[in-house]
């Protein structure tokens, strides 16, 4: 049996893809990483943002499998031409990773697909996409 504070990883590898699945008490989270966007946007699992550019490069995503939030890291010059000028995001992000910026959803700037709050930084991007379902503790 596998306690709240226990924490089960699985990484695959293969074709440059990256995948782990973290069980933790913030809910099942899935990471992803890409050599580039087209490369994962042929992933139908994780389905990468169609905004994304396709020469972006150093794709890294973390999503929650039981919602919709997301953080997403690539490499490339600066956001998609497709994304307008917007809001920070109004909540913070309960996703982590060691390449996320602290703060980084108040720094936000721009809107990719209605709802991706992104911002461009040290030539990366970055986006933050907030929860809508009801996460249940």
């Amino acid at each position: 049996m596998i306690g709240v504070g226990a924490v089960l990883v699985v990484t695959l590898t293969g074709c440059g893809l990256k995948e782990g699945i973290d069980e933790n008490a913030n809910g099942h989270v899935k990471a992803v990483g890409y050599a580039s966007g087209a490369e994962g946007k042929t992933d139908q699992d994780t389905r990468l943002p169609g905004w994304v550019p396709d020469q972006a490069k150093a794709v890294t995503e973390v999503i929650r499998t039981t919602g919709s939030e997301r953080i997403l890291r690539f490499t490339t010059a600066s956001p998609p031409p497709t994304c307008v000028l917007g809001a920070p995001a109004k909540t913070a992000a309960t996703l982590t990773a060691d390449w996320w910026p602290r703060g980084a959803e108040g720094k936000t700037d721009r809107i990719c697909d209605q709802d991706w709050h992104v911002f461009a930084a040290d030539g990366a991007v970055f986006a933050f996409k907030p929860e809508t379902v009801e996460q249940k503790p």
